[in-house]
């Protein structure tokens, strides 16, 4: 009996949470799909590792768009809609921003009132009074344009209804957040600078960040709050998975794909490392369009022009560097009291950090996240998991040779654990039980992402979301091939994976509609 059937519906590359979303929409609507995945586990980066018996989180500080179970957001229910089982924890809260430079250092929480007020608006006029209606105005804009976006996900509109059912959106999607919140909000500079924490996991500096993608990501931040798998990120995939096999996917692990076939402009299957030619009419594919362009089509001769030019227009997003701690007391007596900190070595200045990006180490902006308080099973009593990140720029590891590597990376991560140690007024080193560190070379290593990429490519004024769903349909350079994984239409994070593996699956199934006429 063959090991592969002679041909399937699909093949998706990657079993990482996109591959696995495509792959269980596509299955769920009866397609045959077979999964190939060139590690020995499922989810990508979404893992844990385990050390001296206890089990440590690798990636997820917190998931977004999933909302509580009685007011589901939009991958919760599509999470639900697949029936994907996971228990899901609440984090306390949004975040703290901790900038004594500026003199800040205040709380928010996600939510909203019974009268409509946002949480955080109210927690913000208790420190700067007289802001609450102009914050509670933002974000009411914001959760205006995050429902045109998911819209706009699963529809096309002409420009004239864009600008008659969607006119905030219209409105703002030329202007980055920097004007959109300085022209048309009054705001003190200091609220603007806590509005503007979340930062770090956008990969972008405010002067330049679409409003577009700012508004998106804190109506989801604050509407619905955010979460936490009780089995930590690999809960989450191994539940992916198991949905998988239950649906008839077939999944096999430790088969790299090195080629991608195509025969007069159209895909027709894939060639394993190990010599394997699979075939299949449609193929979603995890590997940036980089690699699938510069290297995986054979013939190399069938790769357009264009798509090329496409993939090296397209600069890269940010990466991770991240120290990853089991420390030997509770958290409380280490002083730390919150699950998420940004704190700031200087005065709070996106660009200014975004700048510090291209360089290594001495990085002035950090987040730090205790999962004792979002998970108190997390880690044995009478101890605290914390991890220290920032998301640098890839530009900031090309030049480390290999024989320096582990020396540069235990150098940075010594100044991260000494800047918190120094705010949070405890030596860490002290205390330390388990450390693993994060680099851009393990992210690369680990899942073969294009320069460690952990966001796909950046989000900017000249190319943001708006601009993505208005070239999507023109960036299918070749039949049958489609894009999933963050380098795709929504890029940034665990639950727009998850979307893009569903995006990617609806184009497939409505190529395959179109087949058949």
């Amino acid at each position: 009996m063959a090991f592969y059937k002679d041909k399937y519906d699909v093949i998706v590359i990657g079993g990482a949470l996109a591959g696995m979303s495509c792959a269980m929409k596509l299955a769920s609507e009866g397609k045959d799909v077979l999964i190939l995945e060139r590690h020995n586990l499922p989810g990508g980066m979404a893992t844990s590792f385990v050390r001296n018996g206890m089990e440590m989180e690798a990636t997820l500080h917190e998931m977004m768009s999933l909302g509580p179970e009685e007011a589901p957001l939009y991958i919760r229910e599509y999470l639900d809609e697949m029936k994907v089982a996971i228990e899901w924890l609440r984090v306390p809260e949004a975040y703290e921003l901790y900038s004594p430079e500026d003199g800040i250092d205040i709380t928010l929480h996600a939510g909203r009132r019974d009268d409509g007020t946002w949480i955080c608006a109210d927690e913000i006029e208790e420190q700067y009074p007289g802001t609450k209606d102009e914050v509670n105005r933002l974000m009411e804009l914001c959760k205006n344009i995050y429902e045109s976006v998911l819209y706009l996900n699963d529809h096309t509109l002409s420009k004239a209804m864009m600008l008659l059912k969607h006119e905030p959106l219209v409105k703002t999607a030329g202007y980055s957040a920097k004007e959109v919140i300085e022209k048309s909000f009054d705001l003190p500079a200091d609220v603007v600078k806590i509005l503007s924490a979340y930062w770090i996991y956008v990969g972008q500096p405010m002067s330049t960040l679409p409003f577009t993608i700012y508004s998106f990501l804190m109506a989801d931040y604050m509407l619905g709050g955010s979460y936490v798998a009780r089995g930590f990120s690999h809960e989450m995939a191994c539940a992916m998975a198991e949905k998988c096999d239950e649906l008839g996917v077939q999944t096999e692990y430790g088969q790299n794909v090195e080629k991608i076939l195509v025969r007069n402009g159209r895909v027709y299957g894939v060639r394993t490392s190990r010599g394997d030619e699979i075939h299949a009419d449609y193929i979603a594919s995890a590997p940036y369009p980089n690699t699938v362009y510069g290297k995986m089509i054979e013939p190399q001769s069938e790769v357009p022009v264009q798509a090329r030019k496409h993939a090296n227009a397209m600069p890269m997003s940010v990466t991770n560097f991240s120290v990853v701690l089991l420390l030997d007391k509770k958290p409380q007596d280490l002083n730390i009291n919150t699950y998420s900190v940004f704190s700031s070595e200087i005065p709070f200045d996106t660009d200014a950090f975004w700048k510090e990006g291209r360089s290594l180490g001495n990085w002035s902006y950090l987040t730090t996240i205790c999962l004792n308080y979002a998970n108190p099973d997390c880690v044995p009593e009478g101890m605290t998991s914390l991890s220290i990140t920032t998301l640098p720029l890839p530009d900031s590891f090309m030049d480390v040779k290999a024989e320096e590597y582990f020396d540069v990376k235990r150098r940075v991560a010594k100044q991260m654990i000494d800047t918190v140690s120094k705010r949070i007024g405890v030596d860490l080193l002290e205390h330390i039980v388990e450390i693993e560190i994060e680099t851009p070379v393990t992210m690369s290593h680990y899942t073969s992402d294009y320069r460690g990429g952990i966001y796909g490519y950046q989000h900017s004024m000249d190319n943001s979301v708006v601009a993505r769903l208005e070239d999507f349909q023109n960036e299918f350079y070749i039949k049958g091939l489609i894009g999933c994984a963050s380098h795709q239409l929504v890029g940034d994070g665990m639950a727009c994976n998850i979307n893009n593996g569903r995006i990617a699956a609806r184009e497939i199934l409505a190529w395959m509609r179109e087949a058949q006429k």
